[in-house]
């Protein structure tokens, strides 16, 4: 017995039809009554809004959770990096006042402090120990809540206040799974952009491994480009640094593994536009996306290229061990 939208197996049990099939029907299934082909076009297009809905409210959540974040460590910090440079601009008078008269010890303590003043971001070189330049604005606080996030971790940036510690900790316990959601999602976006041109290419009449090795090489070219060699560019012509060095920077970040030698933002003398370390972010939480896919990618072809080397050696050494 055939139904209505469906077929009926040998043992009695109806399969539904898939809806490509049920709205203009064949042998296998009649066409299905028009309000129910609406009810699951309509339930089709419900998934896709949602889909794109729960998209839009993940990433506006996540840049939300930063935003507050970054005004948080600002209002914390802020203050205390302040008296540091006061500190700081303090000690760099005296030891210019009291230079010809300063003993062994005092030359020790003012290398120690001025080792601490470094650490914590302060450089009294110039007038830049002067309280109006703070590397605790909003767009720095923002580049630094993308780094704990992240997982970078440059060093060079980092609370010193205990209510700015504990936030962290509380801030990094719930931002890192967020990050990780985020990521998650924007791959998904960047695979599903790979999967359309694979599937205009396969109605062109190209061959799948074809197709395969070109969407693998638009996505490794495209993300070249966009992550690594303009960025680098702009590194170049904003920070000074050489295009090797901006190219270094650039994955050394990406990959998380953020050394901390070349961190963006903080060259001594240079003049940044408002909100500078803010797009850097932004750059490096999209990048991280691209590059998670990239090591999966790679990962994928090295344990493909194992296998075809074990069946090889199987190949080979069977054979050999047969009477």
């Amino acid at each position: 017995m055939m139904g209505a939208g469906g077929s009926e197996s040998r043992t009695g049990i109806r399969k539904p039809c898939p809806p490509a099939l049920s709205r203009t029907g064949n042998a296998l299934c009649p066409p299905l009554p028009l309000d129910l082909t609406a009810w699951i076009s309509l339930q089709w297009s419900w998934a896709m809004c949602s889909g794109k809905l729960q998209t839009g409210l993940l990433v506006a959540g996540y840049f939300v959770y930063l935003l507050v974040g970054a005004a948080v460590f600002q209002a914390l910090e802020r203050t205390a990096e302040k008296q540091q440079k006061m500190a700081a601009a303090q000690m760099k008078e005296a030891f210019l006042q009291n230079f010809p008269h300063l003993t062994v010890a005092e030359m020790e303590q003012f290398m120690k402090n001025l080792t601490e003043a470094i650490q914590n971001g302060v450089y009294p070189v110039g007038n830049e120990s002067q309280t109006e330049n703070s590397n605790w604005d909003f767009s720095n606080s923002f580049f630094f809540a993308g780094t704990v996030v992240s997982t970078i971790g440059y060093g060079t940036l980092r609370p010193k206040t205990a209510g700015g510690q504990i936030f962290c900790v509380f801030f990094a316990l719930f931002g890192i799974p967020l990050n990780i959601v985020f990521l998650h999602r924007v791959g998904k976006m960047l695979s599903l952009l790979c999967k359309k041109l694979g599937k205009f290419l396969y109605e062109k009449g190209m061959r799948k491994k074809k197709i395969k090795f070109l969407t693998l090489l638009f996505f490794l070219v495209t993300g070249i480009l966009v992550f690594l060699c303009l960025p680098s560019l702009f590194f170049q012509i904003t920070e000074g640094w050489s295009y090797s060095e901006g190219i270094y920077f650039a994955f050394i970040t990406l990959s998380t593994i953020g050394f901390g030698d070349y961190v963006v933002g903080k060259q001594p003398g240079r003049i940044y536009f408002s909100y500078y370390r803010t797009l850097v972010a932004i750059w490096i939480l999209f990048g991280l996306a691209w590059i998670a896919l990239l090591f999966n990618l790679l990962t994928k072809v090295l344990e493909d290229t194992e296998k075809i080397i074990v069946k090889d050696l199987h190949q080979i050494v069977k054979p050999k061990l047969l009477p």
